[in-house]
């Protein structure tokens, strides 16, 4: 076995290596960028060495100064995690011809796999289903143009030098088929410097499932069961699971034996993962060999009670695989899902940003990248964390998950937790009745959130939270609505107003009992719990919805059932800001000297609603248009602070 080696990555793939490397008792030297200063996979490393500038190009894609910074240390071996240089054929080969081990497959399969026509050809030649088309991959228009014209439509358009669908087109329709062409072909050629295309018939609605397996150099060939992976995003994974749901057994056995068939025809070595898609009627076809660790593998582990990246090490050592395929059992199920730093409501934009609060789930696997108080830079890959959920069955893990993303907290970022949360609630996702496309499809309703009302519920609730709930907030609290019977007949505890983007919304506290407290805001009626709090991190619920919230400099983050939200408190704005928004603030600190008006009261453009005595001088308060008095927030006598929130006004038209 190794004594030590370099992992070439970054993030929870670097600390899942790293992590067995201790295990095993491997030293490992560690690398990062400029932006990965100081970041948690250098924990734990003998070594570590800056590769260069932010930009992966700059850093993590240097093979040379990987390679240099290995042998500099007294590395035997590289780990190349996945993405970056995973599945460059050619960094694998200057490992190897630097006196280091590559642990992964040999150079020449990377790179014959890596060409989407030539891995087909030699799956076709190896008896594994491949999807009807043409072998022949080009980058002439015309050429593809004939091609498609000998296949029945639907086809794809499919990059050769691509993977995890990027670039791939579906050609419906022969109506301006040179245009489609050129543009896949453009799309190709920027993505992966090769713009050649194959053809393949279009598989309406398939599911994505990929089977595990591992080869040593004694020629030994096993694997570890299947995954599904029909749960995308753009093509993008978004939600994996193992073992595939609702599979035939006879449809399951084959695709096992398919892949292991794969594999020996290529003499295969160390970790792979064969994918496939699988149609309606079952019928299956390869789609691409992944030459190396996948993001998902956590899964197959779970269900195997196997250490994969242990495997990796050891077969790149020269041993045997630890069991045979009869050795290797599975139980259970197992689910993924993956977190983004992602903003769902804007397109899923990536969201890079500093982490405030982190609370993850208990009883729970997690694998992450990220701490509080560290940066998620904006030049690689916005995937920061991943959960594992292991049921004794899939109803089992499905609900442990959905448990887990309630009750997982990262404030300060923006996720896409709220969005898995919702997918994982979804009918036919319970019911396993989904394919590739699916996501994409049901965009409409899997994007819709907790609202805005619901956030400014919670931080009302703050305000009024029970001394027993020690919540950290009570400093804020105190300033944001004093201790008194408000003057407001909808709410006889009182009202609190925050600002959510350029909306004032004000929440009117109904009722308290015990933890609880009832609260109206927008029509919408709130029940919130409001639960101890532990490191000035408070939480609890929200109707059925957990929640948890930080007082920042910025504001009040929120997150409920995953989804972010910022509010400000209504002296954080200007008075003018308040005034448009039908408000009327205390325009410096000081006394409550007179209240001229009372709820019901209406009111004229210029009319005195308030007057605020500060230094020995009176300050008028005046409605900025005609209206009714809504609210009234302090009683004369009462000490204010600049920006605080005096009369409400709900706009009218004045009376002739």
């Amino acid at each position: 076995m190794f004594k030590r080696i370099l992992i070439a990555n970054r993030g929870e793939i670097a600390r899942r290596v790293a992590r067995t490397c201790g295990k095993l008792g491997i030293e490992f030297v560690a690398v990062y960028s400029a932006a990965d200063a100081g970041a948690l996979h250098l924990d734990g490393a003998v070594a570590t060495v800056c590769l260069g500038g932010a930009p992966a190009a700059d850093s993590y894609l240097k093979g040379e100064a990987i390679i240099a910074a290995a042998l500099q240390h007294g590395c035997e071996a590289v780990h190349p995690g996945y993405g970056f240089l995973s599945e460059n054929a050619e960094f694998a080969q200057a490992v190897q011809d630097a006196g280091l081990v590559f642990i992964g497959p040999r150079p020449d399969t990377i790179a014959a796999l890596g060409d989407k026509s030539r891995a087909k050809q030699l799956m076709s030649e190896a008896g594994v289903p491949t999807v009807p088309g043409l072998i022949e991959a080009s980058d002439d228009p015309a050429r593809l143009e004939e091609m498609i014209l000998q296949m029945d439509l639907p086809v794809l358009l499919k990059p050769s030098a691509g993977g995890g669908g990027k670039g791939m087109q579906v050609v419906r329709s022969l109506d301006g088929l040179r245009a489609t062409t050129e543009a896949a072909i453009r799309v190709a050629r920027n993505s992966f410097g090769d713009g050649r295309l194959i053809v393949e018939r279009f598989v309406e609605q398939p599911r994505h499932i990929e089977v595990q397996v591992f080869g040593d150099r004694h020629g030994n060939v096993v694997h570890l069961f299947e995954r599904e992976c029909s749960l995308q995003r753009r093509h993008q994974k978004v939600v994996e699971e193992a073992p595939a749901t609702g599979l035939p057994e006879s449809v399951r056995k084959r695709l096992q034996e398919a892949a292991v068939r794969g594999a020996q025809s290529l003499r295969y070595i160390n970790a792979g993962t064969f994918e496939f898609i699988v149609g309606l009627d079952q019928s299956f076809y390869f789609l691409e060999v992944n030459t190396r660790l996948q993001v998902e593998h956590p899964v197959t582990e779970e269900i195997t009670g196997l250490d994969l990246v242990e495997w990796q090490l050891r077969v790149a050592a020269g041993e045997p695989l630890p069991l045979a395929q009869e050795q290797i059992r599975a139980a259970g199920c197992a689910i993924e899902c993956r977190i983004y730093a992602e903003d769902p409501a804007a397109g899923f934009r990536p969201a890079p940003g500093r982490v405030g609060h982190i609370a993850w789930p208990p009883e729970i696997r997690v694998e992450a990248g990220i701490a509080a108080g560290g940066e998620v830079p904006p030049f690689y890959d916005p995937m920061v964390a991943k959960l594992v959920a292991r049921g004794g069955n899939r109803d089992e893990a499905l609900d442990r998950m959905r448990f887990a993303l309630s009750r997982t907290f990262l404030l300060g970022l923006t996720t896409n937790l709220g969005f898995l949360a919702r997918v994982l609630d979804d009918a036919n996702v319970r019911k396993g009745h989904v394919h590739t496309r699916y996501l994409d499809d049901a965009m409409a309703a899997l994007g819709m959130r907790a609202s805005e009302a619901a956030a400014v519920a919670c931080a009302a609730a703050l305000s009024r939270a029970p001394a027993r709930s020690r919540s950290p907030w009570s400093a804020w609290a105190t300033n944001c609505m004093l201790d008194r019977k408000q003057l407001s007949l909808t709410a006889p505890l009182g009202n609190v107003s925050f600002w959510a983007d350029e909306r004032l919304l004000r929440a009117d506290l109904a009722a308290l009992a015990g933890e609880r407290i009832v609260l109206t805001v927008e029509d919408q009626s709130f029940e919130v719990e409001v639960a101890p709090s532990p490191d000035g991190l408070a939480c609890g619920r929200v109707n059925s919805m957990f929640w948890a919230a930080s007082d920042t400099s910025a504001g009040i983050e929120l997150q409920i059932d995953g989804s972010r939200f910022t509010l400000q408190k209504l002296r954080n704005r200007s008075p003018g800001e308040a005034k448009s928004a039908g408000a009327a603030v205390a325009p410096m600190p000081g006394t409550v000297a007179l209240l001229p008006v009372a709820i019901g009261d209406r009111v004229a453009e210029g009319d005195v609603l308030a007057i605020v005595e500060a230094m020995k001088m009176e300050n008028r308060v005046l409605a900025h248009a005609p209206g009714i008095v809504t609210a009234i927030h302090y009683m004369v006598g009462a000490n204010v602070k600049a920006g605080d929130l005096l009369v409400e006004v709900e706009a009218a038209p004045a009376q002739g």
